[in-house]
Parts: C-alpha cells; sequence; structure tokens
C-alpha cells in the first residue's frame, strides 16, 4: 500500500482550535504533551539514528535534524507568544520564515543535542508558567498578522501541543526508513 504524501506531511492530522474557552481537565492534557515532549523527542532522535536525521523525513521536507531545529526555534517564539499576552493588551506577534531560519548555518553546524537541551530547559519553564495560569490570563489573546488571527491563550495551547506532536511523528518517521 502506497503512502498518501499529505500523511507524511500531517501525519497526526491538522489541529483542531476549540471556540470555546477549554476545561481545566483539557488544558492537563495539552500540558502535559507538552512537558513529555522534550524526552520524547530525544528518544525519537536516537531510535532514528545520527545518519538518517541527516535524511528529510518525507520527499521535499527538511531533515530530521532541520525539524529538530525548528522545534527548539519555534518553541521559543511560542513561549515568548505567552509572555507576550501575559504581560501586554492583546500584542501583534512577530512571524517569522520557517525556511529561511531551517537554512541558517548554524543548522547545519550545531548537534541535535544542544537543541533537544534547550527544549528540555525552555519546556520545563513554560510548563511551570502554564501550570500556574489562572481561567482568566487562558482567555488573554495574541494577534498573528501573518493569518490576520487573534487566539486566546487557550487556544495557543492547543496549537502549539499539536506543533510539537506533529514534528515527533517526523522524527518518528525516519526510524522507519532504510
Amino acid at each position: 500500500m502506497e503512502t498518501n504524501p499529505l500523511d507524511l506531511q500531517y501525519p497526526i492530522g491538522r489541529p483542531t482550535l476549540p471556540e470555546n474557552p477549554l476545561t481545566a481537565a483539557e488544558r492537563t492534557v495539552y500540558i502535559e504533551q507538552l512537558a513529555a515532549l522534550p524526552a520524547q523527542l530525544t528518544a525519537a532522535a536516537r531510535q532514528a539514528g545520527g545518519v538518517r536525521l541527516e535524511n528529510a523525513y518525507r520527499p521535499g521536507g527538511w531533515t530530521g535534524r532541520q525539524v529538530l531545529h525548528h522545534v527548539a526555534d519555534v518553541h521559543l517564539n511560542f513561549y515568548m507568544r505567552f509572555r507576550l499576552a501575559l504581560t501586554e493588551d492583546h500584542p501583534t506577534i512577530r512571524p517569522f520564515d520557517m525556511n529561511a531560519w531551517a537554512a541558517l548555518p548554524d543548522v547545519a553546524a550545531t548537534p541535535v543535542t544542544v537543541s533537544l537541551a534547550l527544549l528540555e530547559a525552555l519546556h520545563t519553564r513554560w510548563v511551570t508558567l502554564l501550570w500556574h495560569l489562572t481561567d482568566e490570563q487562558w482567555q488573554r489573546t495574541f494577534h498573528h498578522p501573518l493569518y490576520q488571527q487573534d487566539y486566546t491563550l487557550d487556544q495557543a495551547l492547543v496549537q502549539y501541543s499539536w506543533h510539537g506532536r506533529h514534528h515527533l511523528a517526523h522524527i518518528e518517521l525516519l526510524s522507519r526508513t532504510e
């Protein structure tokens, strides 16, 4: 059976953002997914091995190395978006060119273990922050100018949890390749 290229690009499907505030139980699931991500990515990277991480997870896709550095880069931005939304009134966040970032020379020159360690420390701080937010704080918002959309922190939590699991699935795909 041939694999659909869309399945390789979105192996866990696309995210569905909530229209209503999350319950405490729903938030717990997403926060725990963020907490577990660094260890899961580290295990998946070890399983794939160094040589496979130099391969693309799909035709035309990034290499495993690029994916791992991308997750660290993007999650730094995601963490800052939460902090901005918590300390400013409906801030407009700054988008960036992820493909250009993935092509920067530090991606090829830096061991993936550096970004995995960065993710471990970052997620420790981020998850600590998330566990301490009030229901009111979860409804704070930011504006994403690229998508011309406003997001609550509840919606951002769902999106960002999905992002980590999405790229974890990409790294896991590399373990199944020859």
